[in-house]
Parts: C-alpha cells; sequence; structure tokens
C-alpha cells in the first residue's frame, strides 16, 4: 500500500507544530464555550463595566438569580470571573482585561462582517 504524501509538504511540516495538540484545543474549546451562551455575553460585559454581586446582575439583566449564579458558576469555572465577599455579598468582577478584549475583538468582527 502507497502512503500518502502530502500536496505541499514543505509548508505542512512548517505548520505542524504551530497546531494545537488534542489537550490544547479541547480546553481552548472549552474556554470559547463560555462566549457561546447570550446570558453570559451579558453578564461579562456587565462585569467589565464594574463589579456586582448576583442580585444587582438579576435585576438589571431580568434573569433569575439561580440563573445567573449557574452562569457565575461556568464563568468562574473558566477563570474568566473572580469573586470577594463585601459584607454579607459576593461581588463579581472579570478576572483579566483579556477577557474585555476578546469581546472588544467579537464586536470588531460583527461590525467588519454585517451585511446591509
Amino acid at each position: 500500500m502507497e502512503k500518502t504524501k502530502y500536496i505541499k509538504e514543505e509548508k505542512v511540516l512548517k505548520l505542524i507544530d504551530s497546531v494545537p495538540n488534542n489537550t490544547v484545543a479541547s480546553k481552548l474549546a472549552y474556554f470559547y464555550s463560555i462566549f457561546s451562551d447570550s446570558t453570559r455575553i451579558k453578564i461579562i460585559v456587565a462585569l467589565i463595566s464594574s463589579e456586582m454581586c448576583v442580585q444587582d446582575i438579576s435585576i438589571m439583566l431580568g434573569i433569575n438569580q439561580t440563573t445567573i449564579s449557574h452562569q457565575l458558576k461556568t464563568l468562574r469555572s473558566v477563570g474568566a470571573v473572580q469573586c470577594k465577599r463585601q459584607n454579607k455579598y459576593l461581588l463579581y468582577s472579570v478576572s483579566n482585561r483579556l477577557i474585555n478584549n476578546i469581546m472588544l475583538n467579537g464586536v470588531d468582527y460583527i461590525f467588519a462582517h454585517q451585511t446591509a
């Protein structure tokens, strides 16, 4: 049986090391999945601007507190948001400015590719 050859072998061999392995690809897919839910997007945008507690996020978005808490748990699991206790409340905030950059890049992409 003949071995299959690359059509552009030199180019492919140069690129092989830049393709993430399965572990890294899975982690990236999981990370980017946080942006696949519109509620999480709204929460992230709110938290980019200000620290907020679950109750305030819930009222602002018109979504029940249980749903907000569940989405915050997902966001915390990938390190996108963090929380700190202040008196009897947990205040949530975006954990890294890179999350803001990802959101801004997404908005730029959407507006650049909008069809009239």
